[in-house]
């Protein structure tokens, strides 16, 4: 390998800075943190003087750069040794492949080096044929005619002048074709101008018309949207679809003739465009048809993947509803409806099936067994399951809710996003946290400890099973489980885990600890009891001073011997948070007002650079430390608007067009959100009705109008009020 290659990775940092727009020192700096080992969710908090402040999404954007451009060079230096080892890596050509940027352009140039199965080509050039080939890449002036030169090549293997020919012919259709220049600039075309063409396959079956959109179906690629190249391709996959690219000519002939063109005066021409004729539609446009095809895919996928990501983060950062005892309710017809009560810290209190639908029909003992329920263990919230009979459920709720309010006795309740309830039930962890529990009722208590706090109940599901994305299965699954444990690790490191408390697969996701840890964290917790401070992890077998480092700053331990602990306040930093402490004059129990009052007057006595400097510490990390000070143990998530409590139901029939509500949004896609109003259908608030720009996330409350309601098929129209 050369010197040129081994200096490579040095450039790294200048290569990702210009592409990202960022200071090429606090690349650098990022980069020297990763590679040591760092997480990015720890970076990102604790390590701001020396990456100037860069985001999570900036970090891991550096992150996969690298990973990137290191791949990128691991490949380059194969292809670099293959073609050494043939000898035929020549100072240009290697000047060529150390100068690429990207594994496209890198293929292209080793394509034709690429050791290849037996081919057309390479029998003819076994036959002795490569210098025919090459009078007609000359493509000289000359008297000679083809038929004459060819008879020199005449053999048993190649008995007739056409024969020979032919098989030149096959070697040039092979070259243009392993062209680098020739395939990318036909790439680039095909990528702005090429058709992708969609039919229905014959005889296939699509009973529910799901692909109907496609059966006839032309559009240019560029104009494509990622949500119907997703369906095409699922459409494709279920061999009800038949997908074609449609490359125009002029846009494969121009880049062939500009590099291979006919000489009007050779009476090689007709050869030459004949081999290039052949080399396109044999080789050259399936090649690139295929490239194209991947490259949408990988759109469409990537596009998909965000969209679903974005929905998982709204879902995860819905704020708990904290103290509440809470019925949980998983509801069903035939098997009944599975009934968990839980206490504020999701312990199971007792459990019930109830019956109230058909065939059944047992309303009246249902409602006793959940007024029983709720008087007995002090319930103030009722979780009902999205799922089968949710709305028929809701319905038995609701007039529970009429019968105590005659009583003088308050409940509301919601309904909760009941996917991957099942998943969680029949899992190791499930068993684990309630062993004496019927498979049965364990998604009604996943359904019940949603609503107190979502975030340490989703991770214990895989995030593909939860229920908030845009063709999830479709898509590339290891790129999707990547993406989605990004977000499920930034939000639970973002909010905090209380280390006294937490699951294994809460803790699983914080920086720096894993699934191995967190099982010895929670045995070790098991054995001798609460940590009584963030230092005792140490005492956890396999927890070193690196994964300490990593993990101390997101994990709580709340009412512990060091008050710090219950704070987002790194350990290194407690001398500092101590010093400051003692200048304003503030003791443990100090409340929240006279504390914060106390902070801003020793803010106001100097400004924060000097006292940064003062306490030999950066600006950002003492500003961090003042937040924490000012609001210890604050969970980022009480800045949301808490999840809407009913007491009654709506129906379709009592929805009219200018009608305003309040909703909670289910799922977010490319055409608009699917909003939850109370009814047994989510409304679509489309896009149209939408504010250029303005985006909606999963979770979140907001004002919508009803629009229009289809009652026959069930669909209603909603638009943000003042939008119209």
């Amino acid at each position: 390998m050369s010197e040129r290659t081994r200096a490579l990775p040095a450039s790294y940092p200048a290569r990702i800075a210009a592409r990202l727009r960022l200071a090429e020192g606090h690349v650098a700096a990022t980069v020297q943190l990763l590679d040591e080992g760092n997480t990015l969710p720890f970076i990102a908090r604790y390590r701001k003087e020396r990456t100037g402040g860069l985001d999570e999404e900036e970090i891991r954007s550096i992150e996969q750069w690298l990973a990137s451009l290191r791949s990128l060079d691991e490949r380059r230096a194969t292809v670099l040794a293959s073609i050494g080892e043939q000898g035929k890596l020549t100072a240009e050509l290697e000047a060529k492949l150390l100068g690429v940027e990207t594994l496209t352009a890198l293929e292209d140039l080793y394509q034709p080096y690429r050791p290849k199965r037996r081919t057309r080509a390479s029998l003819a050039r076994e036959r002795g044929l490569q210098p025919l080939a090459e009078r007609i890449l000359a493509q000289r002036r000359e008297q000679a005619l083809p038929a004459e030169v060819a008879r020199a090549f005449l053999k048993e293997a190649v008995p007739t002048v056409e024969d020979a020919l032919a098989g030149a012919r096959d070697i040039v259709a092979e070259t243009i074709s392993d062209h680098a220049e020739i395939r990318r600039q036909t790439r680039e075309k095909a990528l702005r101008f090429a058709t992708l063409v969609v039919q229905r396959v014959e005889g296939s079956t699509d009973e529910k018309g799901l692909y109907a959109l496609y059966y006839e179906f032309q559009s240019r690629v560029d104009l494509l949207k990622p949500y119907q190249l997703l369906a095409i391709h699922r459409g494709e996959a279920q061999k009800v679809l038949r997908v074609s690219l449609k490359i125009l000519e002029r846009d494969w002939q121009q880049p062939v003739r500009s590099h291979f063109s006919e000489h009007p005066l050779s009476p090689w021409a007709e050869q030459l465009r004949l081999a290039a004729e052949e080399g396109a539609r044999r080789l050259l446009l399936p090649a690139i048809e295929r490239d194209v095809r991947s490259t949408l895919a990988a759109q469409a996928d990537s596009h998909a993947i965000q969209v679903f990501a974005a929905n998982l983060r709204g879902l995860l950062t819905q704020p708990p509803l904290a103290g509440r005892v809470v019925l949980g309710i998983d509801p069903g017809f035939r098997t009944g409806c599975k009934v968990v009560v839980v206490d504020a810290s999701g312990k199971l209190l007792e459990s019930a099936l109830i019956y109230p639908h058909p065939p059944q029909k047992q309303l009246r003992e249902a409602l006793a067994t959940l007024s029983a329920l709720v008087g007995r263990h002090g319930v103030t919230v009722v979780s009902i399951g999205n799922g089968t009979a949710s709305r028929e459920t809701e319905q038995v709720v609701a007039s529970l809710i009429q019968q105590l309010a005659s009583q003088g006795r308050a409940l509301h309740y919601l309904m909760t996003n009941e996917a991957g309830a099942s998943v969680y039930s029949a899992s190791t962890l499930a068993r684990a946290e309630l062993p004496d529990l019927d498979v049965s009722l364990r998604g009604a208590v996943s359904i019940a400890r949603r609503v107190q706090d979502p975030l340490a109940e989703l991770v214990k599901i895989d995030p593909k099973s939860i229920g908030v994305g845009l063709y999830q299965h479709d898509v590339d699954q290891k790129a999707l489980a990547a993406a989605l444990d990004d977000v499920v690790e930034s939000v639970v490191n973002q909010v905090g885990v209380d280390v006294n408390t937490a699951s294994p697969a809460l803790l699983t996701y914080v920086a720096g600890i894993g699934p191995k840890l967190a099982a010895s964290i929670v045995a070790h917790r098991e054995s001798h009891g609460l940590f009584p401070t963030r230092a005792a992890l140490k005492k956890v077998a396999g927890l070193g001073p690196k994964a300490f480092e990593q993990s101390a700053g997101f994990l709580r331990v709340r009412n512990g011997d060091e008050p710090l602990d219950g704070t987002a306040i790194h350990p290194e930093s407690y001398p500092i948070a101590r010093t400051l402490l003692k200048r304003a004059a503030i003791a443990p129990q100090t409340v929240w007002a006279e504390r914060q009052e106390k902070l801003d007057r020793l803010r106001a006595s100097q400004p924060l650079a000097d006292l940064a400097a003062e306490l030999q510490t950066g600006e950002p990390t003492l500003a961090d430390i003042w937040l924490q000070l000012m609001r210890p143990g604050r969970d980022p998530r009480e800045d949301v608007p808490p999840p809407i409590l009913r007491s009654d139901v709506l129906s379709l029939e009592d929805l009219v067009a200018g009608m305003r509500l309040q909703g909670t949004v289910r799922n977010v896609v490319d055409f608009g959100a699917f909003v939850d109003i109370g009814v047994k259908q989510d409304g679509l608030l489309h896009r149209s009705q939408m504010a250029p720009g303005e985006r909606l996330k999963v979770g979140e409350i907001c004002d919508v109008e009803i629009v229009a309601v289809d009652k026959a098929r069930g669909r209603i129209s909603l638009g943000l009020p003042g939008q119209g």
